[in-house]
């Protein structure tokens, strides 16, 4: 079972992840993985991925009809072929060279998205998100920044729902990887389903804040959170 500091210091953490996630579609990763990182390092990736993978489902229980299928198909066939690249480069790659790359590159799409007039969204974009939020995904537990920045000028709902779907296939096919090649301990999962309680309580603790993330404040809300995604990764693996 999990030491009473990691439910308590690490829960707090998913608990305040969950809200943001619960409003704006992602952002569990974000608050909670640099934490568990630093104090608990040796419950990670699996810890996270556990709570990446039900967060979403409780999203969905209210969304899911506004999930994007069609996109959904192409992100998670790209993600299908991206997630045994993270798995290789966990092995093969120092995750403080990892970290500061993927942040670097998250930002740079950020900023290329921001000011353009429309974010292209077809076959081609979304399997290459896909692929990319795999990579991350398994190495880092960080997958949604590129997904994100294809849908962040749709309504709420739509973001939350789609990128639901996409964090619980993807989760659940990176802990099977992460499990086929020996990197997924038993202690990982306890760990992350001891979170569970704290995501739940987060995500109905967002109500209030998911009906007032409209139209240009939901899109606001959304590119600040995938900015501080690939700040926060690039300064935890440069510390």
């Amino acid at each position: 079972m999990p030491h009473l500091d990691f439910v308590l210091v690490a829960g707090f953490a998913a608990l305040l992840g969950a809200i943001v996630q619960g409003s704006v579609g992602l952002g569990v990763g974000l608050v909670a993985t640099p934490v568990v990182t630093m104090l608990f390092p040796a419950t990670m990736p699996g810890s996270i991925l556990v709570v990446a993978a039900i967060m979403p489902l409780a999203t969905l229980s209210r969304e899911i009809r506004h999930a994007d299928l069609r996109g959904l198909g192409w992100a998670c066939g790209g993600r299908l072929a991206g997630t045994p690249l993270g798995v290789l480069m966990v092995a093969a790659v120092p995750a403080r060279v990892l970290g500061v790359v993927i942040g670097g590159l998250v930002l740079a799409a950020l900023g290329a998205t921001t000011w353009s007039a429309e974010v292209p969204r077809n076959p081609a974009t979304l399997t290459a998100a896909g692929v990319i939020g795999g990579a991350t995904g398994t190495a880092t537990a960080i997958s949604g920044p590129p997904i994100a920045l294809l849908y962040q000028r749709e309504s709420g709902p739509r973001v939350r729902a789609t990128l639901a779907a996409f964090f619980t296939l993807g989760a659940l096919l990176s802990l099977a990887m992460l499990a086929a090649a020996g990197r997924l301990p038993t202690s990982q999962i306890t760990a992350g389903l001891a979170l569970t309680p704290f995501v739940l309580a987060g995500f109905l603790a967002a109500g209030p804040l998911r009906r007032h993330l409209t139209g240009p404040r939901m899109r606001a809300a959304l590119l600040t959170v995938v900015a501080a995604s690939a700040l926060t990764l690039m300064t935890r693996s440069l510390l």
